[in-house]
């Protein structure tokens, strides 16, 4: 709506008054399932043909996309319930990110700003959040970080090549 976060508020509040005096438009209700198979008497239709179409309510869009997201959804909370339910915590990715980089254990934890240290640290963020399923704040505090640090390294974690292939190692250890 604008380049400016200013200029985008007004935008979109011009936008919304120019769209006040249409009222409701049923093409704009509902959503989902519902209204990307054609409404309600569309699906009864493909009901009845034996058809099935994956939908969900709080998910717009096709019923590919909808299932896409649901399968994403699905395995993320997959495999942070496997990892909760074994014997890993956050000690055991410390350790073994540490030796893969050959960096002390302790040391990821303290203040420090060699490469490999780093590297160590966004990695750590990176599996414990997205496998062990760690919040920001919780990290922070075991890591003596902040909140937005942690969530900076995780991002930086994510992207290195080193994020699967540790990630798969430490997590085969729980099998």
């Amino acid at each position: 709506f604008g380049k400016t976060l200013r200029a985008a508020r007004k935008a979109y509040l011009d936008f919304v008054a120019r769209g006040l005096p249409e009222g409701s438009r049923p093409e704009l209700v509902g959503g989902g399932l519902i209204r990307s198979a054609g409404g309600w008497e569309a699906v009864k239709a493909l009901r009845h043909s034996g058809m099935r179409v994956m939908g969900d309510e709080r998910i717009l869009g096709s019923g590919e996309f909808v299932e896409s997201v649901l399968s994403h959804a699905r395995e993320q909370y997959e495999k942070k319930t496997l990892a909760r339910r074994s014997s890993i915590g956050l000690d055991t990715v410390i350790g073994q990110v540490a030796v893969q980089l050959g960096v002390d254990p302790a040391r990821i934890g303290s203040a420090g700003r060699q490469r490999a240290l780093a590297r160590a640290r966004s990695l750590v963020c990176a599996l414990a959040m997205d496998r062990l399923g760690m919040n920001g704040r919780e990290l922070a505090r075991r890591l003596n970080l902040s909140a937005s640090a942690v969530c900076k390294l995780a991002q930086r974690g994510r992207t290195d090549e080193l994020n699967e292939t540790s990630g798969a190692a430490i997590f085969k250890l729980q099998r």
